[in-house]
C-alpha cells in the first residue's frame, strides 16, 4: 500500500473532525498519532505512540463538537464502536448515565507492514498461535498482516471473525491490507464465540483469526476449533504466558492447571511438595508469542512444555525475534525427554514430548554455546552459581537427575548417594567429583566436565557459604572424636545440613544424633 493510500484513509478521518479540530492537525502531523480524544469541557488531544499528549489549543470541547462528529459517521455498536467504511479507524464513544454521548476516542488505523517478518517462519508452520500483550503494541496489527500472508501466499482458505471490525476495517468491504480473506462480523461482543463456531461449520475455512479472546467461553469455542484441526491465530488479554496460566479463565487456552498429588518418592524425585500444580491436557495453541514491545517478540515454541517448566518453577527463556532486525537473533535449543507424568488425562505424541522452547542470548549470536545442563549432589549451589555467572558460562542447575547431562557430586558423600549415582549411571551420565566445596576446586571440576579449554577467565577468590561451615564443623567434631573425645556436639543447623552431616559422620563409622528442638536442633557426634 502506497503513502497516497494513508493520506486518503487519514483524509477521511478528519472529513468528520470538528473545525476546532482542524484548524490545529493535518495528515502529516498526524505520523506518529496512534489518537484523537475528543470530551466535553476539555481541549481536543492528540495521544503519541510514545505516549507523549498534546492539547489542541485551549478551546473546550462542546456538545456541538460531539454532534458533529456522531452525525457524520454509522450508528454506534452495542459496545459502542464506530468506525469510517473503507478504513481501519475506530471511533468508540464514552456515554453518561442517560446514554449521551459525550466523549469520543478515535483510534487511527494503520497498514503497517514487514511487522511479522522475524516471525514469518512461525506461521508459516500452519500450527495455531496467540499473541500476547498490553494494548498498543500492535497485537491486532500482526493479526492483519497475518491473515493477508497465509491466505495470498500460502493460498489458504482464511475467515477473520471481526468482533469490532478492526482487523479488516469498518463497512461491508474487507480492507484490502487482509488481502484474499473472508470476514464475518460480529453483531455484539457477547456473540463472537457463537460466531466462532459458525465460521467453522458453515465456510470451511483453513485457518481462523480471532482478535481479542477474552471470556470462558471463547476460549472453549477456540479449543473446539482447534480439535476440529483448523489452524487458529488469535490474540489474549494477558501481558505474559505465567499471567495467562493464572488466568482461570482463559488458563485454558495454553492448557489448564490443576492440582496433583505425588508421591512420596515422585515428591522426593522433583524436591517438591506432595501437592503441585500440572497441565490439565494439550494446549489450545502450538506457540505462544509475547508481544513486548512493538519491535521484540518472545516466542514459546513449545507451549506443552513451557507450561510444565512454568508451573514446575524452572527456567525458561524464550526465543526473542526482533522486528527490525535484518538477522533474527539465532536461539539455542535444548530438548530433553521427559518421563511421562502421573494422572496425565491424555497420551501426547512424540512430537509433543519434546522440549521445543529455546532462548537466545546476544553474545551468542556468532557463536552458538550448546546448554548444559548440571545435577548436584552435596555440592554448593551457591558456589557453583558463582562460578557459572563469573565464566559467563551456558550452563543450568537442574533439580531432576534424568534431565542433567552432568552430575557434580561430593566424593566424601559418594556412599549415602548411592541411588542418585545408580540413577546417573542408568541414564548414561557422566559423574564429576569433588573432594572440597571450595570455589578454586568446584570451577576445576566444573571445568574438566564442559570441557573448557585453558584461557578462559580465572577466579582467584575462595568462597564458603553456610553449608561448607557446617561441613567443616562436622569435619573437626570427627577427628577429635576419632582422637578419643566422648562426643562432640555441633551448631544448630536446618534440615538439609543436618542431614548432609549425618552422611559425613556416617562415612567415618561413627555415629550421629540429632537433639534439641527447632530452630536449635543439632547434632552430636558420638562412638557407636
Amino acid at each position: 500500500m502506497n503513502s497516497m493510500e494513508f493520506q486518503n484513509d487519514l483524509d477521511k478521518l478528519l472529513a468528520v473532525m470538528p473545525p476546532k479540530v482542524l484548524s490545529f492537525v493535518t495528515v502529516e502531523s498526524l505520523n506518529d498519532v496512534i489518537e484523537l480524544v475528543l470530551d466535553v469541557g476539555r481541549p481536543p488531544e492528540v495521544r503519541h505512540s510514545g505516549g507523549k499528549i498534546d492539547k489542541l489549543g485551549t478551546e473546550n470541547v462542546n456538545d456541538d463538537d460531539i454532534e458533529y462528529v456522531v452525525s457524520r459517521i454509522q450508528n454506534f455498536t452495542h459496545d459502542n464502536r464506530s468506525g469510517i467504511p473503507g478504513t481501519l479507524h475506530r471511533i468508540s464513544a464514552i456515554r453518561n448515565r442517560q446514554g449521551k454521548v459525550i466523549g469520543l476516542t478515535c483510534r487511527i488505523g494503520r497498514v503497517v507492514t514487514g511487522t511479522i517478518a522475524c516471525i514469518k517462519d512461525f506461521c508459516m508452520m500452519g500450527k495455531s498461535i496467540l499473541f500476547l500483550g498490553p494494548p498498543g503494541v500492535g497485537k491486532t496489527t500482526k493479526l492483519r498482516e497475518i491473515s493477508r500472508l497465509v491466505a495470498d501466499e500460502l493460498g489458504k482458505r482464511v475467515v477473520i471473525v471481526d468482533t469490532s471490525n478492526e482487523i479488516a476495517g469498518d463497512g461491508d468491504v474487507p480492507h484490502p491490507a487482509v488481502g484474499a480473506s473472508r470476514r464475518m462480523q460480529v453483531a455484539q461482543p457477547e456473540l463472537q464465540k457463537d460466531i466462532m463456531i459458525e465460521a467453522v461449520e458453515n465456510h470451511t475455512p483453513e485457518v481462523i483469526v480471532v482478535d481479542e479472546i477474552g471470556t470462558e467461553a471463547e476460549a472453549h469455542a477456540a479449543r473446539t476449533i482447534a480439535e476440529r484441526g483448523v489452524m487458529l491465530i488469535a490474540t489474549a488479554h494477558g501481558n505474559c504466558l505465567e499471567s495467562l496460566i493464572k488466568n482461570p479463565t482463559l488458563s485454558d487456552l495454553v492448557g489448564g492447571i490443576q492440582s496433583v498429588t505425588l508421591g512420596d518418592d515422585e515428591a522426593k524425585r522433583r524436591a517438591s511438595q506432595k501437592t503441585v500444580l500440572e497441565r490439565e491436557k494439550k494446549p489450545t495453541f502450538d506457540i505462544v508469542i509475547e508481544i513486548q514491545d512493538r519491535n521484540t517478540l518472545a516466542v514459546y515454541k513449545n507451549t506443552s512444555e513451557a507450561v510444565d517448566y512454568i508451573l514446575r518453577g524452572w527456567p525458561i527463556r524464550p526465543e526473542i525475534r526482533k522486528v527490525d532486525s535484518k538477522v533474527t537473533e539465532q536461539a539455542v535449543e535444548h530438548k530433553p525427554e521427559l518421563k511421562q507424568e502421573i494422572n496425565k488425562p491424555e497420551a501426547e505424541t512424540p512430537e509433543d514430548n519434546k522440549m521445543n522452547f529455546s532462548f537466545s542470548r546476544q553474545e551468542y549470536v556468532d557463536k552458538v554455546k550448546p546448554l548444559k545442563k548440571v545435577y548436584l549432589y552435596a555440592v554448593s549451589r551457591t558456589i557453583v552459581e558463582k562460578i557459572i555467572e563469573s565464566l559467563d558460562l551456558n550452563v543450568e542447575i537442574t533439580r531432576n537427575i534424568e534431565d542433567a547431562d552432568i552430575v557434580i557430586a561430593h566424593k566424601n558423600f559418594a556412599k549415602g548417594g548411592a541411588k542418585i549415582l545408580n540413577s546417573a549411571k542408568e541414564y548414561r551420565i557422566r559423574v564429576f567429583y569433588v573432594k572440597t566445596n571450595s570455589m578454586s576446586h568446584i570451577q576445576k571440576v566444573l571445568k574438566e566436565a564442559l570441557d573448557i579449554q585453558p584461557g578462559d577467565v580465572q577466579i582467584t577468590q575462595d568462597y564458603k557459604d553456610e553449608t561448607d561451615i557446617a561441613l567443616d564443623e562436622a569435619k573437626n567434631a570427627i577427628k577429635k572424636v576419632l582422637e578419643g573425645a566422648p562426643e562432640i556436639e555441633l551448631s544448630p543447623q536446618n534440615t538439609h545440613i543436618r542431614k548432609l552431616q549425618h552422611e559425613l559422620v556416617e562415612q567415618y563409622n561413627l555415629k550421629s544424633v540429632s537433639v534439641g528442638d527447632e530452630p536449635n536442633r543439632r547434632l552430636k557426634v558420638v562412638r557407636k
